[in-house]
């Protein structure tokens, strides 16, 4: 059956520019820590740039969650069941996908992602690799609320939330992200999501921090973006990549350092950034294995089942949707 049809849920102004992307860029410049939040990132240069960093060496996380969804399979099939729609969040270029389609025999197929090149082309990858199976590409941001496509409705659901993407979210908006989609996927639905575990500082900084500087090029990019889209003279050469660990909220941040005193502007308006400060790009949250159930619940996700990487420590977790309740 292959792609049914692509729904796009992204506003844009009339010269094609995402509006959020503007106003986070606009109020993220206009803070004390100017920050811009992740998902920004994921342009078509940033996803490219990205899928280089998932086959760098130092970057463990894709290979030891490829590593879980080949090795426990059987397992997850048994737990999930056939005949589930599944929703990929943040599917990207969707290289771990094929492996979960293949293990769990299910009936439809939703990736949803913000970079609308990418998913195109994943989606028709993943149909040519599975011809009889319904694929609903939506184009959107699944940080926000996502209408799901309506062919799917009255199926079963499970969402599938891999690359410890929910490490991105501080707490308070990961268990926002958790619920909507515990509303969104509804009653009966499953989520199977990749968490990364607390470990080694060394380890952590150098994955995202490789010595062949492609993290570093996916960070600046997103300046290159926003000079690209909003008609910015961030002067990119003026900025470098920095990773560091902060153990009180148990993250690796990524940062962009200004090197110099500068003037830039974006869309007209001035900013200034003196010599040391720093965008805050991105956090990457580690989880222990109570902390992570504990976020999981919070969200209305109860944990049933957890697939382990030991080294370096990774965890791949299957939780039920989560009876509200207004008592303990």
């Amino acid at each position: 059956m292959g792609i049914v049809r692509q729904l796009r849920q992204i506003s844009a102004d009339e010269a094609g520019v995402d509006i959020a992307f503007r106003a986070d860029v606009h109020a993220g410049l206009s803070q004390r820590q100017k920050a811009i939040p992740a998902r920004w990132f994921y342009d078509a240069t940033g996803s490219a740039l990205f899928e280089d960093i998932t086959a760098l060496p130092e970057y463990y996380p894709t290979r030891s969650e490829t590593g879980l969804l080949k090795r426990h399979a059987g397992d997850m099939a048994a737990a999930i069941g056939p005949g589930r729609a599944v929703v990929e969040l943040g599917s990207g270029s969707s290289t771990k996908t094929p492996l979960l389609l293949a293990a769990i025999d299910p009936a439809a197929y939703v990736p949803v992602d913000i970079s609308g090149d990418f998913l195109r082309d994943s989606a028709d990858a993943l149909a040519a690799r599975f011809p009889g199976l319904p694929i609903y590409p939506v184009e959107a941001d699944f940080t926000q609320k996502v209408a799901l496509p309506r062919e799917i409705c009255p199926i079963p659901k499970l969402g599938f939330f891999p690359g410890s993407t929910i490490g991105n979210m501080v707490a308070r908006t990961a268990i926002d992200l958790l619920r909507g989609w515990r509303a969104t996927l509804g009653d009966g639905s499953l989520m199977l999501i990749g968490i990364d575990r607390i470990k080694d500082v060394g380890v952590l900084t150098r994955a995202y921090d490789d010595p062949a500087g492609v993290t570093a090029a996916f960070n600046l990019n997103l300046l290159e973006r926003i000079n690209r889209e909003l008609g910015g003279t961030i002067p990119v050469e003026n900025f470098a990549h920095r990773a560091v660990w902060n153990d009180v909220h148990a993250r690796i941040e990524m940062h962009l350092a200004a090197a110099c005193d500068m003037e830039f502007t974006v869309d007209g308006c001035r900013y200034h950034m003196a010599k040391g400060e720093t965008i805050h790009s991105e956090n990457s949250h580690k989880y222990g294995p109570r902390d992570a159930n504990l976020l999981l619940c919070a969200g209305g996700w109860t944990p049933v089942a957890t697939w382990d990487d030991v080294d370096p420590a990774f965890a791949l977790i299957l939780a039920e949707a989560t009876e509200f309740r207004s008592a303990p």
